[in-house]
């Protein structure tokens, strides 16, 4: 592997901040298979809408909260406001994990402490993914950006497997507890920083219409509409395979709890390749943002009628691969085109539009799932992604200077 791949790990900092987020994402990916295998097989008898409704609640925060996070994360030293929120997310996974251990668990506390732990990621998101800035150089930061996947994924590559063990040995209540406590990692990254190489961006101060400013910004930027209007698309109808994948799990193929958990490992084989492909490059580029919206549909349509668990399995891989180098590069686009002064307020909206939709495209999901079956509403959710990248297509069509035929600039964004 070539050294411009990791060109970010150059500085201290920012190696200390991947260690730290490595544990603390292997822990959240435990929850969030933990948290499903709960409520699905625990708190209900494989009920989709509870599911549904669960995930759905982790992002309503975002969806209300996120430009005013945004705003706070720009006003604020985002360093310090990480590590309180770090903390408050830890002291949820805690709750839920002692809930479970003592048997006193019910639906109702699942969904608070969702609700809860979306609050505190709501306020956390923005602020982590500027404060990357901070860290590394802006000569680094595409590839910090990247590498940044590639840490969430190789995490989930560890994650599921390990909660679907957790599970299997000891119950759910033990993979909460652990998450809990790897928020410790990321926490003690961030305190034992050397602070006089962070570059810090300078506060906004406090006026009116901030908020608004950020709206107004995003407004006036036809790339970024595009980039929002895919990103939301995608997000509320396609990424929900926290609820997907358990539900093809165990109502298609009829497997358990650790045959769940090995396909968010296989899943992140694909998303984990894509961000080291994403690592390699100079910068980010529309025919891979939109390309990687395409190829996603298609994967995704097709994962839904795979013949056996091994086929679905197998799958995922490349619908991995799609969602990672469409979502990598709908993150770098925002990271290196904002200003600083604009750029969590920026970051938290794009955050609200692809993860504030699954509190809609969640439960709708679900609810298709209840009425067609999970095939039927797998092959929804993706094709609602695969037609909204062709109209992205369509769109990004005009903002070409030249008028390249369609034709060709479908050859381009492929790579051809």
């Amino acid at each position: 592997m070539s050294s411009k791949m990791f060109s970010a790990l150059e500085v201290p900092n920012y190696r200390l901040w991947v260690i730290g987020a490595l544990v603390s994402n292997i822990g959240t990916w435990m929850q969030r298979v933990a948290q499903d295998w709960l409520v699905l097989t625990e708190l209900t008898d494989h009920d989709a809408v509870a599911t549904g409704i669960t995930t759905g609640l982790q992002f309503v925060p975002v969806l209300l909260l996120g430009p005013y996070a945004g705003l706070i994360a720009d006003r604020f030293n985002k360093r310090k406001l990480l590590i309180f929120t770090q903390s408050f997310m830890g002291l949820c996974a805690v709750i839920l994990g002692l809930l479970v251990v003592t048997g006193t668990a019910q639906l109702w506390h699942v969904y608070v402490l969702a609700t809860m732990l979306g609050i505190g990621a709501a306020f956390d998101a923005p602020a982590r993914q500027a404060f990357v800035s901070e860290v590394v150089p802006g000569t680094h930061l595409a590839n910090a950006v990247a590498l940044n996947s590639a840490n969430f994924n190789l995490a989930r590559l560890a994650g599921p497997g390990v909660a679907g063990a957790v599970i299997a040995l000891v119950g759910t209540g033990p993979a909460f507890l652990i998450n809990g406590g790897s928020f410790l990692a990321v926490i003690s990254s961030l305190v034992f920083m050397r602070k006089e190489a962070l570059n810090p961006s300078k506060p906004v101060a406090r006026a009116k219409g901030q908020v608004r400013e950020g709206f107004a910004y995003v407004k006036n930027r036809k790339d970024l509409m595009l980039i929002f209007f895919l990103a939301g698309v995608i997000g509320t109808f396609g990424l929900n395979f926290q609820m997907t994948n358990a539900l093809m799990a165990t109502e298609v193929y009829g497997v358990g709890a650790g045959e769940y958990g090995i396909l968010g490992s296989i899943m992140a084989v694909g998303t984990f390749g894509g961000a080291l492909l994403a690592a390699r490059r100079s910068a980010p580029r529309w025919r891979y943002l939109i390309g990687g919206g395409v190829f996603f549909g298609v994967a995704g349509v097709t994962s839904a009628w795979m013949p056996n668990y091994i086929a679905f399995a197998l799958i995922l891989i490349p619908v991995g691969l799609g969602s990672l180098t469409f979502l990598n590069s709908c993150n770098t686009m925002v990271q290196t085109s904002v200003p600083p002064q604009y750029r969590a307020r920026v970051l938290s909206l794009y955050l609200m539009v692809v993860m504030g939709g699954t509190p809609i495209g969640s439960p709708l999901i679900g609810w298709f799932a209840e009425l067609f079956g999970i095939q039927v509403a797998v092959s929804i959710g993706a094709g609602l992604s695969l037609a909204a990248s062709l109209v992205a297509l369509l769109v990004w069509q005009k903002f070409k200077t030249n008028a390249v035929p369609l034709r060709s600039q479908f050859r381009e964004m492929l790579g051809r």
